[in-house]
């Protein structure tokens, strides 16, 4: 096991994985100038060659063992970066008077984020825990979240498909319930493991 994350980390990061999740970081700006021109159609096709990178990277990395201890820090963070930029600039009134993101969910989905940055370097520092991989309510938690961007940037693009509008404001009703429920059990997990942690030392 531990060869194994030697081996990982003494990979070079200029893998294959780690350039795409680099490409995606990049496409943030681009995304965020996009909104604030209201050019919603090349926002949402920046935030689905976005989606795709982050598909490519997972499996290149996966099926090729080009895993990184880089990569697991830029994955993430790339995917975050997004999350945060769509949330924060669908949020804004003046930039999509069509429909919005409630600035309440908003703020909700990004102070969930930022607890849970805490929380794991809270748990580097005091327990030196390094690894801590989502469960199935954190990933289904992201799909929520994306899929109520990815539907509302449709709506907003194409007005005339009331399709697309339903699915955005129904994603938007189960994201605050989803990711209340991934940060509770976030924290339950958290305990569970600092607990354990204790009572082995």
């Amino acid at each position: 096991m531990a060869r194994g994350t030697a081996a990982a980390g003494a990979r070079s990061p200029l893998s294959i994985p780690n350039l795409l999740s680099l490409l995606r970081m990049g496409l943030v700006p681009l995304f965020i100038i996009a909104m604030t021109r209201g050019e919603t159609s090349r926002a949402l096709a920046i935030f689905l060659v976005a989606g795709l990178t982050d598909g490519l990277d997972g499996f290149i990395a996966r099926f090729w063992d080009q895993r990184t201890l880089l990569g697991a820090y830029l994955d993430p963070i790339a995917d975050k970066l997004l999350l945060t930029a769509a949330y924060v600039t669908l949020a804004i009134p003046t930039l999509n008077p069509a429909m919005t993101i409630p600035l309440w969910v908003a703020i909700l989905v990004i102070g969930r984020d930022i607890i849970l940055v805490v929380t794991a370097g809270l748990l580097y520092v005091a327990l030196g825990m390094r690894s801590f991989p989502p469960n199935w309510l954190s990933k289904l938690n992201t799909f929520v979240q994306v899929a109520a961007v990815l539907f509302l940037l449709g709506h907003l693009a194409r007005p005339l498909w009331p399709t697309l509008e339903a699915l955005a404001r129904a994603f938007l009703l189960a994201v605050p319930v989803f990711t209340v429920a991934s940060a509770l059990a976030y924290a339950s997990r958290a305990a569970r493991m600092a607990g354990r942690d204790r009572a082995e030392a």
